[in-house]
């Protein structure tokens, strides 16, 4: 006997969550309109019918994964504050997102970088630095704004590509330096990573 369907009006959103999961768990290489289907548990038609190409799948699956951050600056009410630490906001706030599932922030790192190989990832690629930006341009400038993204950008990758933990400390006082706030006042003892011995 055939198994009836369920009624389903969100099968595109659900074709998109799929899609995560199977960037999440074999890798952009791991994609195929095939294996979406598997996942959403729908038939391969719905997911052509939805996406003819990998690239619009992809396309989605990057717009939806890019949510979280921008969602997170925005909904804060500490960096809403005028007189806030701007910089320490900032830090705590990206040690919360790194401090989650960190299988979904590589994920959406994977997918963010994809768009290295794929031109049509591009543009919302972009759409998430400049979300970032129109967020954060409320506290500084737009070219401020830029370059605290690109520091964030870079202090995330370095923690999840050398699976070091994230610290916010450090993030702090490079945020800082960029919004030429005074630093924190350093702990006891050295700041800076120990040189290697001389040997004499």
């Amino acid at each position: 006997m055939a198994r009836t369907r369920r009624h389903d009006p969100e099968r595109r959103e659900r074709i998109v969550d799929a899609a995560l999961r199977v960037v999440g768990r074999a890798g952009i290489t791991g994609l195929s309109h095939r294996t979406v289907a598997a996942e959403a548990d729908v038939p391969l038609g719905s997911t052509t019918y939805h996406f003819a190409s990998l690239d619009e799948l992809l396309v989605a699956a990057l717009r939806k994964a890019n949510e979280g951050f921008g969602r997170l600056l925005r909904e804060s009410p500490a960096l809403a504050a005028p007189d806030a630490d701007l910089a320490a906001v900032l830090a705590r706030l990206l040690g919360e997102w790194m401090g989650g599932a960190r299988a979904r922030v590589e994920l959406e790192y994977e997918l963010y970088l994809a768009a290295l190989r794929r031109p049509a990832l591009r543009p919302v690629a972009a759409e998430w630095t400049d979300t970032v930006i129109a967020v954060l341009a409320h506290r500084t400038d737009p070219v401020t704004a830029r370059a605290l993204v690109a520091l964030m950008d870079g202090l995330c990758l370095q923690a999840l590509l050398t699976g070091g933990a994230y610290d916010e400390e450090y993030a702090r006082e490079m945020l800082a330096r960029i919004l030429n706030e005074p630093p924190n006042s350093p702990p006891p003892g050295p700041s800076e990573p120990p040189t290697r011995p001389t040997g004499t």
